[in-house]
């Protein structure tokens, strides 16, 4: 016997989200039908707020509710760095962590010609243009270690070369507490290349 057809269209709702299969689908939906009608009205009223309420960023692309989010709009942050990323998730996950008071710019995406996703397919002319309109004077390029984030690195580098800007890129390297066992060899080549000195 199948699920009625409202909870098969609702599994499978929630089978197109990443990282959720047949079972874990099945679940969710299930979940759905147990709640209280004042947490379903949320849930829904939620989603249907964040795909037209929420928008891009008019200068760095990250998620806001205006025209400019709260990062660009922050007198308070030190406007002359400029960090880079990937997608807007990696942003709210540097604020998290709470060390990093500059501004940001998000790709939205990683140059991989296999893919067919080539540099103009992503932010990398808007960002040339706010380096040479805000007057940054460093940039971080902070996106993820893989030969996509190489790729991007360099054309990166390679299109500020002739700018007077400071670029400097995150170390990426072994997490505390991993066993050396399970560490990849890409991971420890990085780590070898962004090695530190610790002593004369």
């Amino acid at each position: 016997m199948n699920y009625p057809k409202p909870i098969i269209n609702l599994i499978e709702c929630y089978k197109k989200l990443p990282g959720v299969g047949e079972k874990t689908a099945e679940r969710m939906a299930l979940s759905t039908l147990e709640m209280e009608q004042d947490l379903l009205d949320m849930f829904s009223n939620s989603i249907l707020e964040s795909k037209s309420k929420i928008r891009r960023c008019e200068r760095c692309n990250n998620l806001s509710e205006n025209s400019l989010c709260e990062i660009c709009t922050n007198k308070d942050r030190a406007s002359k760095v400029l960090c880079v990323v990937e997608e807007p998730k990696n942003v709210f996950a540097f604020e998290k962590v709470g060390s990093y008071q500059g501004v940001y710019h998000v790709l939205d995406g990683l140059i991989s010609p296999l893919d067919g996703i080539n540099p103009e397919d992503i932010n990398i002319d808007s960002l040339v243009k706010r380096i040479k309109n805000e007057e940054i004077e460093e940039v971080i390029i902070a996106v993820r270690p893989s030969i996509e984030g190489e790729t991007t690195s360099l054309y990166i580098l390679k299109k500020l070369e002739k700018l007077n800007v400071t670029v400097s890129k995150i170390a990426h390297g072994i997490p505390l507490g991993a066993d050396m066992d399970y560490i990849d060899s890409m991971t420890l080549e990085m780590a070898l290349d962004d090695r530190k000195k610790i002593s004369n």
